[in-house]
């Protein structure tokens, strides 16, 4: 019998975003630097606030494919420290993109947006983190980002 797949939500971060910074065409797309200011988790078990730093660092390939990689921490309601290292992808229709960047709002259903977010933790109590994987649907707004995390079982 073929194992079967499925997955379980668990959590929502909500990442607030600061001003985008480009380093320009890099030969293979654009590089786009973009802070994270902070944000929330909110979850059965899980809350806690979204740490002032980091960044999501993407490169925009020129069929405006764009490539996400976002590290950052929350610590939780209970103290414990969670680094996240997020890699994902969005794509979706050019027009509705430009609109993204320009920070107007686009129907997140229009937007494919997924990551595979990865966390590390000392917290024993949020151990379970490292030891499953991890698929988030994220919508972009102007300024933030709502990534609903969903465990792999």
């Amino acid at each position: 019998m073929t194992p079967q797949l499925s997955t379980k939500y668990v959590f929502t971060i909500t990442v607030r975003i600061g001003e985008v910074t480009s380093a320009g065409d890099i030969g293979t797309g654009v590089r786009r630097i973009i802070p994270i200011t902070g944000g929330e988790v909110k979850g059965e078990g899980i809350n806690g606030k979204v740490c002032a730093f980091g960044a999501d660092f993407q490169i925009i390939r020129p069929n405006e494919l764009i490539e996400l990689e976002a590290k950052y921490a929350f610590e939780t309601d209970d103290g414990a420290v969670i680094y996240v290292e997020n890699k994902g992808l969005r794509f979706g229709p050019v027009d509705l993109l430009q609109k993204l960047k320009r920070g107007e709002p686009v129907d997140p259903k229009l937007i494919y947006c997924r990551t595979v977010p990865k966390f590390e933790t000392g917290a024993a109590k949020y151990r379970w983190l490292m030891e499953n994987l991890f698929i988030g649907s994220a919508a972009r707004h102007a300024d933030r980002v709502v990534i609903d995390v969903h465990q792999v079982l």
